[in-house]
């Protein structure tokens, strides 16, 4: 569907943060940390629709 934009350190900065904010939800700290599902998704997907719409792209160089 979409194309992979997303990789390297970004890809995992946005697993660990992601995860981080849903343990927090679920241990009580506020129902607005399950926002941490979008950029869970988005790093395990290896896609974000943002960087698509903004022409950004962190995955290495394809030769």
């Amino acid at each position: 569907m979409f194309a992979n934009n997303v990789g390297g350190l970004d890809k995992i900065l946005r697993i660990v943060v992601g995860a981080l904010l849903i343990v927090g939800a679920l241990m009580g700290y506020g129902w607005w940390m399950w926002i941490g599902v979008v950029p869970l998704a988005t790093g395990l997907l290896g896609t974000c629709p943002l960087y698509s719409i903004l022409g950004v792209n962190t995955c290495p160089m394809k030769k």
